[in-house]
């Protein structure tokens, strides 16, 4: 499980992570609309809003949020198929995902990562250019208490600060394959 604010490069991060492991990356759903570059099935699968609910009815979730108007959650089939096969798999999600997940999958490896400091991570958000102004405030808004609800949990027992990329994910990769 790898989570943290937006902005503070878990994307980047967890890319790298997989191409270096042969981890899986679970494919998490969302009713947002893809942004500029991103593949449908690869980056998200991006549904409506009944599909979504459907899904959650269903109980066919491992977890699933409302976070910024928008619909995320993680498909929990392939995660258990992948698992039963023996395969590492990495759940990009937020804190509140994260919380979830831990309460079906306490066993499972929590990363939490973190920006170096609040003005770095304001920069990052705003050279995505993915966000309008008032999205990127309350991004960056929520960042202070996502960061101490996941340290304050007790469920994040690694915390990395993203503040050298390659050694930041040099770290994950460790607590990944390390067993």
């Amino acid at each position: 499980m790898i989570t943290g604010p937006a902005g503070v490069g878990k994307s980047t991060i967890v890319r790298e992570v997989v191409r270096r492991t042969g981890a899986m990356l679970s494919v998490s759903v969302t009713t947002r609309a893809p942004r500029a570059g991103e593949v449908n099935g690869r980056d998200y699968h991006f549904i409506d809003r009944p599909a979504f609910d459907k899904l959650v009815s269903a109980g066919e979730l491992l977890e699933w949020a409302q976070v910024f108007a928008q619909c995320y959650g993680t498909p929990a089939q392939p995660v258990h198929q992948a698992l039963q096969a023996g395969r590492t798999v990495i759940l990009e999600i937020d804190v509140q995902g994260g919380l979830q997940v831990a309460k079906l999958m306490p066993q499972a490896k929590y990363v939490l990562i973190l920006p170096p400091d609040y003005k770095e991570l304001r920069r990052r958000l705003a050279g995505r250019g993915t966000e309008t102004p008032e999205a990127l405030e309350n991004r960056f808004a929520k960042a202070p208490q996502e960061i101490e609800t996941a340290a304050d949990s007790g469920v994040y027992k690694c915390q990395v600060v993203n503040d050298e990329l390659e050694r930041t994910i040099a770290q994950v990769c460790e607590v990944v394959t390390k067993e």
